[in-house]
């Protein structure tokens, strides 16, 4: 066996490795876990948090609580959703990360 043909075969294998990768990363749509799971906590961010903004709406003084709200730091706020359960899904037992910052700035930004 050529020691030669060997040697480019492998370089040959490498080169192909990294064009394969270099590709399906760019333009083939891979991504990495990290970024799998940042997109997907995002999805659940999105589709969650209006949902908490209208639990907290069902409540009949809404209004006088969010005008109490609003008086709050970012923080608080956060802390307040969690508590009252707003951003507890039925059938859940945490709040899923994110989901009460998020109701947080939209039990803000309401029109009563």
């Amino acid at each position: 066996m050529r020691t030669d043909t060997v040697k480019s075969a492998l370089w040959g294998a490498v080169g192909g490795a990294l064009a394969l990768a270099i590709v399906g990363f760019s333009w083939g749509g891979w991504v990495t876990e990290r970024t799998a799971n940042g997109r997907s906590e995002a999805a659940v961010v999105t589709a969650l948090a209006p949902i908490c903004a209208s639990q907290f709406q069902k409540a009949p003084d809404a209004a006088a609580q969010q005008a109490v709200f609003i008086k709050k730091g970012s923080w608080e706020q956060k802390k307040l959703v969690e508590t009252a359960g707003w951003a507890m899904m039925p059938g859940s037992k945490d709040v899923a990360p994110g989901v009460a910052e998020a109701c947080a700035s939209l039990i803000s930004s309401l029109k009563f």
